[in-house]
């Protein structure tokens, strides 16, 4: 359960559910009897998957190929911007590439980026996709937005990397959503100096970037929003305080009255807000500060304490057509909890450690609390998954931090898309791939699928078409595919032909019976000549 003595703002430290902001204050009431409200069920569902992608297809589905020619096309901008005598020429099969051993990295989890190259520390999956030199040159001159192009006065915190940050936020919008939702922060660590770096003492990496994130039950983020300051609440939104304005932001995805669950902590939950999204056909329920029940008078903590561990205090108020509860429950210490849709009753017990009596006892616990605890660690579970394998690329420049997070986000996101494709195809959890290798096969595909892996240094030597065009000077030459068959990297299978034939590269004398399926000629394939590597990569 969260910590309600959470660091605030300081743009955000006043209180935003004063009573000035609230037109009919809510008379609270302590219900006479059992208040056992009928729960709403839930008007959707999750369509069922009938077919199980590719770990690299589910990265795609995220990070798609209109994305990677954006970045492509504005690192090769920048590169130039920045000497115009050396040109990046970067393609998004390279970019890919890049990714590729991007998350490889992560998990293999080197303190440096050099040893994956090194002969002491050398990782053949990375050293052997991409040139030392090359994957430098390709991180210096990474971008995402034209500098050129930035406002006046108005300048936007986020420009270098927002096409990137609006492409991810359309493409979670558009994932099918769970009943139960929460909204938390995420923690990006990073002790640079940045301007949008914020302390957290609460969390466990203390510095970082701070996003704020909508997510499902399962961990599958829906929606973020990185933290820039204050920020003005769009016009077609109402206005209920810094902190749920937030949240209000973040569940415009939310389809509206299909009764959806929403579950955030004390700094978000406010009544304006929970009134709001009522009327949006959202039901709430979170822990919240006393400050923020305005006219409710709750049993003090001393009190609850005499009662006994696991005592609890209701009020009940009527808002419109909204009820709301507000439950005061007594553990280790006391905690608020304020919903629209679920009180304190039906109280169950559950297991608690006793630290006087050593042992387990049970203790009486309200139907809201068990709810919140229930649904509220999605983005916990998200950052927990993050963490595992999480890329320690170093950089000088303050958005690349934010990038490499995202590709990790991103990869952990494909992995819980799959993980409920797998569940409801009916696979078994011992059956379904790990997280480890779902990464490992993710980079495995960025770095090889459709990619030529062969290294060209120094000057060219002479190249396949060449030589075939020399041999057809000196006399009839058997044609061979086009280049763009030749060269396409694709489906080129080796086969064995009943007969022998020439081997048609020029210059070799073989008579090979192995021939390629899909350009139909004779190429050698031995210990000594590999022909077959080298006509489909000249």
């Amino acid at each position: 359960m969260p910590d309600d003595n959470e660091s605030l703002d300081e743009e955000e430290n006043e209180d935003e559910a004063s009573q000035e902001d609230v037109p009919h204050l809510p008379h609270w009431r302590t219900p006479r009897n059992a208040n056992i409200t009928n729960y709403p069920e839930w008007q959707a569902s999750l369509l069922k998957s009938d077919d199980i992608k590719s770990p690299y297809e589910y990265f795609k589905m995220i990070f798609s190929e209109d994305i990677l020619e954006v970045v492509v096309e504005q690192s090769n901008f920048y590169a130039i911007q920045c000497n115009i005598n050396k040109p990046l020429n970067l393609t998004t099969k390279e970019l890919e590439q890049f990714i590729g051993t991007a998350v490889y990295m992560s998990l293999f989890g080197l303190p440096g980026t050099r040893m994956f190259w090194n002969k002491a520390t050398r990782v053949s999956q990375v050293a052997d996709t991409m040139a030392l030199n090359r994957w430098e040159f390709i991180k210096k001159s990474l971008h995402f937005n034209n500098n050129e192009v930035r406002q006046g006065e108005n300048v936007d915190p986020l420009h270098k990397i927002r096409p990137l940050v609006t492409h991810l936020t359309s493409k979670l919008q558009t994932i099918p959503m769970g009943e139960k939702l929460a909204v938390d922060e995420q923690m990006v660590p990073f002790k640079g100096r940045n301007r949008l770096k914020q302390y957290l003492p609460a969390k466990p990496k203390k510095w970082g970037y701070k996003i704020l994130v909508l997510a499902g039950s399962d961990g599958v983020p829906h929606n973020f929003e990185i933290y820039t300051g204050r920020v003005v609440q769009p016009p077609e939104l109402p206005d209920v305080g810094a902190s749920g304005n937030v949240v209000l932001r973040l569940a415009q995805p939310i389809p509206k009255h299909q009764k959806h669950k929403l579950f955030f902590d004390n700094w978000f939950t406010s009544v304006p807000l929970i009134l709001t999204l009522a009327q949006q056909g959202i039901h709430c329920a979170g822990t919240v500060r006393g400050n923020r029940l305005p006219g409710v008078s709750m049993m003090c903590d001393a009190e609850l304490k005499r009662t006994g561990r696991g005592s609890f205090d209701q009020k009940t108020a009527m808002v419109g057509d909204t009820t709301l509860h507000a439950v005061k429950w007594y553990d280790n210490r006391s905690v608020s909890l304020l919903s629209d849709y679920i009180g304190a009753h039906p109280v169950t017990d559950v297991d608690r450690w006793d630290g006087k009596q050593k042992k387990v006892i049970r203790v009486p616990c309200p139907a809201v609390v068990r709810e919140y605890n229930k649904n509220m660690g999605g983005v916990d579970l998200l950052d927990s998954l993050i963490a595992l394998y999480r890329t320690k690329i170093r950089s000088k420049k303050w958005y690349h931090r934010l990038m490499f997070h995202f590709i990790d986000m991103t990869t952990v996101t494909a992995w819980l898309l799959y993980k409920r494709d797998c569940s409801s195809t009916g696979m078994s959890k011992e059956e379904q791939i790990r997280l480890y290798t779902f990464k490992s096969y993710t980079g495995e595909s960025l770095c090889k699928s459709g990619k030529n892996l062969e290294h060209k240094r120094g000057r060219p030597s002479s190249t396949i078409a060449g030589e075939y065009k020399e041999k057809r000077k000196r006399g009839p030459a058997t044609p061979i595919p086009v280049p763009d068959v030749r060269l396409d990297a694709t489906a080129h299978w080796m086969v064995m032909d009943e007969k022998k034939g020439r081997c048609k590269v020029p210059g070799c004398k073989g008579p090979p019976k192995a021939k390629c399926q899909k350009c139909d000629v004779h190429l050698c394939f031995t210990s000594t000549s590999n022909c077959f590597l080298r006509f489909h990569a000249e």
